[in-house]
């Protein structure tokens, strides 16, 4: 028996071959001018891009993605990232309630060195505000009543899978499928899709791993192992998929978000103060190394340059 997938592929075949489309050769295809590399926020958000970010349930992804938009949308800063112009942004949100939502917004707004943008720089499509909620994002209903509303936003925010994209079972490739062709139809349109999806037991993005075959970016979110409840938005960034940048601007740290403001230290960093910590409370290295979760070498690498210090 088909599937609702194969069934509709069926359905839509005349359709598609209907389309217009052709192959050039390598002489007509490298002498094409192509607009050059642009990045909404540098490096790791590119124009046209398809990116995802997942964490934990609680952990701060909806503060991160909401940092992100606000930054596209100003031409600012969001921790180590800087946006080259003002882009325009619409956050579609199925989760959070409404008062929630604008809280953390005017947090952000109160705690940027940027100005407000122009109101028509972020839009603000929640579920919350509808009486029946946001459709189906992973049907082409639902994507056809959602597209009027994106107009000329040049970042999609969407926050997050569970919520939005609710047909299909999340651990069958099948099933990301109509969502996969509606991403890279919005990025042939010349928008950027950041979504925003929830990390399973294993600690990994949660559902089947197709969904990071197009993606250019990958981000992780992970409470550090110290992590305690009353310090709320504290998590470890790290880039599981960094296409196009690498070295430094790839390497993971640690962000903190206290009073509206972020803070940021480099994982390295954190390793030594807790090594240093544990081997002035009279631990073996060989413990530190353990409980640190490094080698013993490193370990003694750190105490070493921390005495020449001295």
């Amino acid at each position: 028996m088909a599937s609702p997938f194969e069934k509709a592929f069926e359905e839509a075949e005349v359709y598609e071959f209907e389309r217009p489309f052709e192959a050039v050769n390598l002489e007509e295809f490298l002498s094409r001018q192509f607009p050059p590399k642009e990045l909404l926020l540098a490096p790791w958000l590119p124009m046209k891009g398809i990116v995802m970010v997942f964490a934990p349930r609680g952990a701060g992804k909806t503060f991160f993605a909401l940092g992100v938009a606000y930054a596209v949308a100003t031409g600012g800063q969001y921790l180590h990232w800087r946006a080259g112009q003002a882009r325009k942004v619409i956050i579609i949100d199925g989760e959070m309630p409404a008062v929630v939502l604008q809280e953390r917004l005017a947090t952000i707004v109160a705690n940027s060195e940027q100005p407000p943008p122009d109101a028509s720089y972020v839009r603000i499509l929640a579920s919350d505000l509808t009486e029946f909620g946001l459709p189906d994002i992973s049907t082409e209903k639902g994507q056809k009543e959602i597209e009027p509303h994106i107009g000329d936003a040049e970042l999609i925010v969407i926050d997050n899978l569970s919520t939005l994209a609710r047909s299909g079972k999340e651990n069958e490739a099948d099933s990301w499928s109509m969502m996969q062709a509606w991403a890279l139809k919005l990025r042939r349109e010349g928008r950027s899709v950041l979504f925003v999806h929830h990390a399973g037991k294993g600690g990994e993005q949660r559902g089947t791993s197709k969904r990071e075959d197009i993606m250019d970016t990958v981000v992780k979110l992970s409470r550090p192992p110290d992590y305690k409840p009353s310090e709320g938005a504290r998590f470890i960034v790290e880039f599981t998929k960094s296409r196009g940048f690498s070295g430094p601007e790839a390497e993971p740290f640690e962000a903190q978000l206290r009073d509206g403001v972020w803070s940021m230290k480099s994982v390295e960093d954190i390793r030594t103060a807790q090594i240093l910590e544990l081997h002035s409370e009279g631990l073996k290295q060989r413990d530190i190394a353990s409980e640190v979760g490094c080698s013993p070498a490193t370990v003694n690498r750190v105490i070493k340059r921390a005495k020449a210090g001295d």
